[in-house]
């Protein structure tokens, strides 16, 4: 059994998107979140890898992080089984309420999930995530190596002066993208990659920074 941990920065997404976002000023970044509470619902849910039903966010208690909880999301590949079953993507579009006079960017994305990947097959994480009437980017990739059986969990960190930020005093839908892929390669037997677990759910979690607005 092994570990896996993965790093990526998404300079490439959040530099597509700057125009439309508000600049970082240092003195306007809060150490602590406010207090008011933020509220995000969950507007849609389309692809193949979350079914009506089976995906659903939750704000953190301390307003630090919200997580998106996937219950069905799994992606394989081997003898027998479809070739459409080797890519599966989830698109969620949730409306984020934000306490007044504030403003929010995420500066770090963990996902978490399984894989039993057998010598020779090659699977890999993507997603991307953007506000919308933003542009949306590029997708970060995290390859997972095989032989692999085990948890894993792929992060995206974003420095806080290329962050970009939720607009003040708007109310814009944020557009969360993720994408599992799994192929045999020169493997004999399945393989697999979910973003779930047998009781329950695996969550992603965003990480929030703050600020207030001008």
């Amino acid at each position: 059994m092994r570990k896996l941990l993965q790093a990526g920065t998404v300079l490439a997404l959040i530099a597509s998107s700057l125009i439309a976002a508000s600049p970082a000023s240092a003195g306007n970044i809060l150490e602590d979140p406010p207090a008011d509470k933020m509220v995000i619902d969950l507007v849609a849910m389309a692809g193949s890898g979350c079914r009506p039903g089976s995906a659903d966010v939750a704000v953190s208690p301390d307003n630090t992080a919200f997580t998106a909880i996937y219950s069905d999301y799994l992606a394989q590949a081997g003898p027998g089984i479809a070739s459409t079953e080797g890519r599966k993507n989830c698109q969620l579009n949730v409306l984020v309420h934000v306490p007044q006079g504030f403003s929010f960017a995420i500066t770090k994305v963990d996902y978490r999930g399984y894989g039993l990947l057998q010598t020779g097959a090659v699977a890999s994480q993507r997603a991307n995530y953007y506000f919308q009437g933003m542009t949306q980017g590029t997708f970060t990739n995290h390859p997972i190596a095989a032989p692999f059986d085990d948890n894993w969990i792929a992060s995206d960190e974003v420095p806080i002066a290329a962050v970009v930020w939720h607009p003040c005093g708007e109310l814009r839908n944020l557009n969360i993208n993720t994408e599992l892929r799994v192929s045999k390669g020169t493997s004999t037997t399945t393989s697999f990659l979910t973003m779930d677990s047998t009781d329950g759910s695996i969550a992603t979690t965003y990480h929030f920074a703050w600020k207030r607005c001008p």
